[in-house]
This record gives C-alpha cells, structure tokens and sequence, in this order.
C-alpha cells in the first residue's frame, strides 16, 4: 500500500478514536465543573443553623436532641463548630472541625461532663458520631479536587431533574468510602442525594429536601442520613438558618469549645 492510499485511512482512524475519546473527556469535565459550581453556589462568609436532631433506630424508637451549627471559611478550606444544647444530659458537648483543602480535616469532640477534649484520630472517622448515622468524616467538607469526578447521566427526584455524578477518592486521599454518587439538581445546583458505597454496596444514603432559598443560597432544611447496614436513620431539621453573619476566627479553636 502506497503512502497516498495509507494518509485517508489514517486520518478516519485519527477522527474516529477523537470521537471515542472526547464525550468521556468532555463527561468527566462537566462533572467537575457541575460540583464546583454548587459549592460556589453555597457559598458564604459563614453560616449559623439552629435546628432540631432525631435519631431512629432500628425498632422506631426516637430520641431528640437540639443543636447548632457555626461555620466560616470557603468550601474545603472552613471551620465548623456543631454544639448540643438539649436535652441537658447533652448540653456543651462540641465537635470542631478544620477542613482543610488537601487532606483529611482535623477534628476535636469536647464533653463537657468528664471535661475533656479529644482529637478524632484519622482512623476513628468511619465511627459514629454521638450515636448519631453520621460518621466522623460525614462531617467534614473535601475540595472538589480531592476526587475524581464522572457525570453517569439524569435522573429525576422528587420531580426535580437532577445531574447524577459519581465521585471517588484520588489515591492519596483517606476515605472509608470506595466512592460516593451525588445526585444534583439541574434548576438550582442544591445537593438532593447522596449515597456513599464501599465497593459494590450502599453503606449510607443522604437525602436533602424541604429546599429553599435563604438569603439568595438554596438551603435543604430537612436532612436524613440513613445507615443502610443498621437499619436506623437520624434527621436533621432546620428551623433557623443565617448567612454572613459577623463570626470571629478565634470563635473556632478548642479552646473556644471549653468556654461555652
């Protein structure tokens, strides 16, 4: 075959792997590009919740807890303080967290009873956070770039068209989950889904609704995280929610929990 005849058959094969290639690399930026934007939709200088926590096991059986939230700082690179407030054998006890755009957070649980700190070590983030069906790490915030993103397709919740994107942690990032798969919603960018797996299986499902805006930021006031393995679920319930309120860093250290 002679070099005028090879040139053509080239340049189908050259078009043809291009159009192979280019919908996966064009999918797996607009799945990025889709997580990045709802967090800088969600974004804010810093965020007060007030709101009510119900953990149900597996029997029904509800125990009630009130609760607060402080926050500061951009998306991955913040500090939250979640602190309860009653009933008052649970009253003071605090955990702070220090999110970090890069690595794994950095967090501490103050109990007020024994008067004592203690940071969470890095291996203790897949247990439960004070018999809640939140885990340590269920916690904290990740930068979008501390995973590898691919956008699976549409599906509608709750009559909302949603980006279904699924998400898995780079090599160096320390995670219990195998990969999380995010559900999206295409009118406002607000988080309706979560399901986070270890390998093939469903560990924990986050479902947010009751969506509204506040302050120009598509908040979810009614959250269930449900433990798929124990049968059990807490819910989270806002009945107060602030945004770029006047916080002070120093509002965000260990120290700071011991005081109130």
């Amino acid at each position: 075959m002679n070099e005028q005849m090879r040139r053509p058959r080239l340049r189908r094969w050259v078009l043809v792997m291009s159009a192979l290639i280019l919908p996966c690399q064009v999918a797996a930026q607009d799945a990025r590009t889709i997580v990045a934007e709802a967090q800088r939709r969600n974004q804010s200088k810093s965020q007060h919740y007030e709101g009510v926590l119900q953990v149900f096991d597996a029997k029904g059986t509800i125990a009630d807890k009130r609760w607060t939230l402080d926050r500061i700082g951009s998306h991955g690179d913040s500090k939250t303080v979640l602190r309860f407030t009653q009933p008052a054998e649970v009253k003071g006890v605090a955990l702070l967290v220090a999110n970090h755009p890069d690595r794994a957070s950095d967090q501490w649980m103050w109990t007020p009873g024994i008067e004592r700190d203690r940071r969470i070590a890095l291996q203790d983030r897949s247990t439960r956070f004070f018999g809640t069906d939140f885990s340590f790490e269920d916690l904290e915030e990740r930068d979008v770039d501390q995973y590898d993103h691919t956008l699976l397709g549409e599906e509608a919740i709750d009559d909302a068209v949603t980006w279904k994107i699924q998400s898995i942690p780079k090599p160096a990032q320390s995670s219990q989950y195998t990969k999380t798969i995010a559900w999206i919603r295409k009118d406002n960018y607000a988080t309706a889904r979560i399901d986070s797996y270890v390998i093939a299986r469903v560990v924990r499902r986050l479902e947010f609704s009751d969506i509204r805006e506040v302050q120009g930021i598509w908040t979810a006031t009614d959250t269930l995280m449900t433990d798929l393995q124990r049968g059990s679920a807490t819910r989270l319930t806002l009945d107060k929610v602030q945004f770029n309120l006047p916080l002070k860093d120093d509002e965000f250290t260990v120290q700071a929990l011991r005081r109130q």
